[in-house]
């Protein structure tokens, strides 16, 4: 597969997702107009809205990994995962209060993030390598928004909209790799006290670091490398969970503590 989109195309494609994004409202899946779309289309379009984010101001902070557990893949029917990049005006601090009226469909899910001390490059990144460049791992909330009307997407449309990248919460407490079974993290996902999610952290690609890797080889593949310092979400452990404003949201991690969000409109 290759690029099927030109310059023009890309841009106007581009300037769609943006304008949902950052107004907030719904719009059909690209592929609607463009049934040919490919995946390499979809990355064109997010690296060009990238690259209008740090021309307005954004600082790049990292990559997240999308669509990593078999049951994301079956719930959103896509068949392979895919990567966003993370700005540092899509962070939100641990225990803060999350609007909900610049958001869509806005949803919750617990994920492993790492904190690499290396750089990581090329398409032959094993999960070995990202754990000798990861500096510490940490728990996470990210709170994805898909920009398409109910919420239904295919792969190629799901890129473009930067896997559905929104906001994300990095707390609880951070630890070395080699103090932990990365495999074995339990997760609890608590809304308004009671339990609505639990899973283990094998649920993404078997081990959160083989979802790094995953993450440094589709961006080797890409031109692009993963700098030293960068903050990496690996992927939703649990299932996503609708949220809106009232809703109180605890994320529990056996051995990474926990992570409290309250929304509001």
């Amino acid at each position: 597969m290759s690029i099927t989109l030109n310059r023009e195309e890309i841009v106007r494609l581009c300037e769609r997702v943006e304008g949902a994004q950052t107004r907030a409202y719904e719009i059909p899946k690209l592929t609607n107009e463009h049934p040919n779309m490919t995946v390499e289309d979809g990355y064109a379009i997010q690296f060009e809205l990238k690259r209008r984010f740090l021309e307005q101001g954004h600082k790049l902070i990292g990559w997240k990994a999308g669509l990593t557990s078999k049951q994301k893949m079956r719930q959103m029917g896509v068949d392979k995962p895919s990567i966003g990049f993370l700005t540092d005006k899509m962070a939100r601090p641990e225990n803060s209060v999350i609007t909900t009226s610049d958001l869509v469909h806005p949803r919750v899910e617990c994920e492993v993030a790492f904190v690499t001390k290396e750089t990581l490059s090329g398409t032959a990144c094993t999960a070995a390598d990202v754990l000798a460049a990861t500096d510490y791992v940490i728990p996470a909330v990210e709170v994805i928004d898909s920009r398409y009307e109910k919420f239904k997407f295919d792969l190629e449309s799901v890129i473009a909209d930067n896997s559905s990248s929104a906001r994300y919460v990095g707390g609880g407490r951070s630890r070395r790799v080699d103090e932990l079974d990365l495999k074995t993290i339990g997760v609890v996902l608590e809304k308004n006290g009671e339990i609505v999610e639990m899973g283990a952290s094998a649920e993404v690609l078997g081990d959160p670091a083989e979802a790094v890797a995953m993450v440094v080889n589709l961006l080797g593949e890409l031109g692009e490398e993963l700098p030293a310092g960068s903050f990496v979400m690996s992927g939703g452990i649990t299932a996503a969970v609708a949220v809106e404003p009232g809703d109180n949201i605890i994320a529990r991690f056996q051995d990474l503590g926990s992570i409290s969000i309250k929304f509001e409109e």
